[in-house]
């Protein structure tokens, strides 16, 4: 059940970001949601983790943080796939 949870967190936290950056016009990307909303979210309780003194150390991020990620991961993918956010 915890898997399920994270997935459907991750997904929202993706689609979250794509609203944010715009990129729900057209329609969410929602593999490209699930990816950058779990990548976010690890990239996020890492900058947390670095920003707060704890080091390398993971630890859970919350919402803000995820989101923040995520749309950090999200602008890389865009970055690298060569188009605008």
């Amino acid at each position: 059940m915890l898997f399920i949870g994270i997935i459907l967190f991750g997904m929202l936290v993706g689609a979250a970001a794509q609203l944010i950056l715009g990129r729900g016009g057209s329609g969410i990307n929602w593999p490209l949601a699930f990816g950058t909303g779990i990548a976010g979210s690890f990239v996020g309780g890492l900058l947390a983790s670095l920003l707060a003194g704890d080091g390398f150390n993971l630890r859970p991020s919350g919402i803000i943080g995820s989101i923040i990620g995520a749309i950090i991961v999200t602008l890389g993918y865009d970055r690298l796939k060569g188009s605008k956010a």
